[in-house]
């Protein structure tokens, strides 16, 4: 018999906030816009972030950088795989949401929601290793020893990938934080709900508040101002179209930004390590080598 209990209660609808510094404001501007599933129901209604709430998270990611990227890569490691854990506790959550936002079957979703939290795994075993494909000692002609050693570009706009809501999602925020950068996420303008939900298993890993913040909103509206940020130092544009594209591309130029720019992607083929390397400088150090004895070898 079903229970008069359930009967009797109100439904509890879910508040879906921005991810801004490790906290969970709404949007400044107070403004939402409605989300829909594939077939035009009403999902939610998502915060419209505005040009203040991106000038809010880049302070926040500014913050952050840091002691994240001072960070040992093993203890980064750790806190991404961490992140994998919880979102295998919430994996039926999302599931429905990944169902909902891009019109999948539940098996289907069940996959993307898988290979989802397998990319976090990936990533976190790269963090330790990823140095030693990219750096290492130059051969040079004197008594120098000369290396080379990656590191973090710094601050990172990344406008997720407008179809692949989730798993799309993660392939470009886990690389840019697995080496040691901070990012400010504009989720899919269309299905943003799986992003927002994520920032509630950030909130709950070990990610530190700042080193990954996530808006909501028109996507074109927000980036304008993360392009022409003076405190962004590079710019993902997966989620952009052609157009808009170029129109970031031109602003981040102002100060010299590093641009991937946008093109086809399979993700649900191995991830590879590009995006690592993505957003990555060089740092060569030369060093003298010194005699040791009479005998005058070096070392």
């Amino acid at each position: 018999m079903k229970s008069t209990v359930d009967a009797d209660r109100l439904g509890v609808f879910k508040t879906y906030k921005l991810y801004v510094g490790g906290k969970f404001p709404r949007s400044e501007s107070g403004r939402v816009y409605e989300v829909t599933d594939s077939k035009g129901k009403w999902l939610a209604n998502a915060p419209l972030s505005s040009r203040k709430d991106a000038r809010d998270a880049v302070v926040a990611a500014r913050k952050a950088f840091g002691a994240w990227s001072g960070a040992t890569a093993y203890n980064r490691g750790q806190v991404l795989y961490r992140v994998a854990e919880m979102l295998e506790g919430r994996r039926d959550q999302f599931v429905r949401e990944v169902a909902d936002a891009e019109g999948l079957s539940k098996s289907k979703a069940a996959a993307v929601v898988d290979a989802a939290i397998d990319r976090w795994v990936w990533y976190a075993g790269w963090t330790d290793k990823i140095a030693q494909v990219v750096g290492g000692a130059n051969p040079v002609a004197g008594p120098f020893f000369n290396l080379s050693t990656p590191e973090p570009t710094g601050v990172v706009a990344v406008l997720a990938p407008q179809e692949s809501s989730f798993l799309g999602l993660v392939s470009v925020i886990a690389p840019a934080i697995a080496t040691g950068n901070t990012v400010v996420v504009v989720a899919s303008e269309g299905a943003p709900l799986p992003a927002l939900s994520l920032a509630e298993v950030l909130a709950t890993s070990d990610v530190p508040g700042g080193v990954v913040n996530i808006l909501s909103g028109r996507t074109a509206e927000i980036a304008a101002p993360l392009a022409s940020h003076q405190d962004v130092n590079a710019i993902d544009l997966a989620g952009a179209d052609e157009d808009l594209a170029k129109e970031l591309e031109t602003a981040a130029a102002d100060n010299l930004k590093r641009v991937l720019r946008p093109q086809p992607v399979d993700f649900t083929a191995a991830p590879g390590t590009g995006r690592l390397t993505a957003f990555l400088e060089t740092k060569t150090v030369w060093h003298p080598t010194g005699s040791l004895g009479a005998s005058g070898s070096a070392y």
